[in-house]
């Protein structure tokens, strides 16, 4: 079913190329072979849109969406490496990876704010540790200032 389901989502072109793959890790696996590799044009435009995207006269429901569909093609293309440790993990190179992504995106997504939340927008970059996206976004767009108080 799954395998139909992706095919279904494929232009015509490519779904005749891919119609004899039994299953769908297999298509997957073609289809990501077939289109992760060469694509630093597509890699240094979402970049570049991630670090320069302003909010403008959007809601910030609507940045955060637009944010957010960047992050994700760009998270599609950089991918997460893998430890190398064996099989226990000593090293959490994934999670620290993660880690210092989520934290790029919500500067990013700070940065991008308009002038009237640069209150809230200080007071988010200088708690230790800085909290996830959805927390800043659901901060941001309520403006909930009190929330920084001590012991929250």
């Amino acid at each position: 079913m799954i395998l139909s389901w992706i095919i279904r989502t494929l232009s015509v072109q490519i779904a005749e190329n891919v119609i004899y793959i039994d299953s769908a890790k297999d298509l997957w696996e073609d289809l990501k072979e077939r289109f992760i590799k060469g694509d630093y044009f597509c890699i240094s435009d979402l970049l570049q849109e991630k670090h320069s995207a302003k909010q403008g006269e959007r809601s910030i429901t609507q940045f955060f969406t637009n944010m957010k569909i960047v992050w994700e093609e760009l998270e599609f293309f950089r991918l997460v490496p893998n430890c190398v440790c064996g099989k226990s993990c000593e090293c959490n190179l994934s999670k620290t990876f993660v880690k210092q992504r989520v934290i790029e995106y919500v500067i990013c997504f700070l940065k991008g704010l308009n002038d009237n939340y640069i209150i809230v927008k200080t007071q988010i970059l200088l708690l230790e540790p800085l909290p996830n996206m959805n927390k800043v976004y659901s901060v941001t767009r309520k403006k909930w200032c009190c929330w920084f108080k001590p012991g929250r």
